[in-house]
């Protein structure tokens, strides 16, 4: 099995509306994100040949479906009624991510940058989200060749979470 990793950086805020601690309210990260590709064979011909996927083609797919929608954004939880509220963001983007679990980037009356999840924004729920966003992407660029086998989310240097968290899991998207 052959596998390898791009990563990307990203800075983005957030809130966990139920933590406890100081985590309910607004702060932000520099997100690290790891997106690691395998594959049983290596690419036989064309510009990709000896590869499982090109770097540059990994990078580009990354930047498109996880950096631009996200980065210096504020990501919120379709169900956090204060900042939707506060932050007047439209019922209809709400119910879209609500219908169909994918991520949208909406924009407040002053312009603020707002991407909504169906999910808090954990590092955990950040990985399955971003991990399913990029996973039909890698298939496509690498002709079919290569799989997405795990996103890691750095939220902090000491702090990261995987998704999927095993082999299995992976063979399984």
């Amino acid at each position: 099995m052959y596998e390898v990793t791009r990563r990307i950086g990203l800075d983005a805020g957030h809130r966990i509306p139920d933590h406890g601690s100081k985590c309910r309210h607004i702060h932000g990260h520099r997100y690290e994100v790891l997106a690691t590709c395998c594959s049983n064979e290596l690419i036989k011909a064309g510009e990709q040949r000896g590869m499982t996927i090109d770097f540059g083609f990994l990078k580009d797919e990354m930047v498109q479906e996880i950096e631009k929608p996200c980065d210096h954004s504020l990501i919120i939880c379709a169900d956090d009624r204060l900042l939707i509220e506060r932050l007047g963001v439209d019922a209809e983007v709400v119910e879209k991510v609500r219908r169909e679990g994918a991520g949208c980037v909406t924009h407040t009356a002053d312009g603020m940058h707002i991407y909504v999840i169906d999910s808090p924004p954990t590092a955990e729920n950040l990985a399955r989200h971003w991990f399913h966003r990029l996973a039909p992407k890698v298939v496509a660029r690498s002709e079919g060749n290569a799989r997405l086998s795990r996103i890691r989310v750095f939220e902090t240097p000491n702090c990261y979470a995987d998704y999927p968290i095993g082999a299995r899991e992976a063979a399984q998207v």
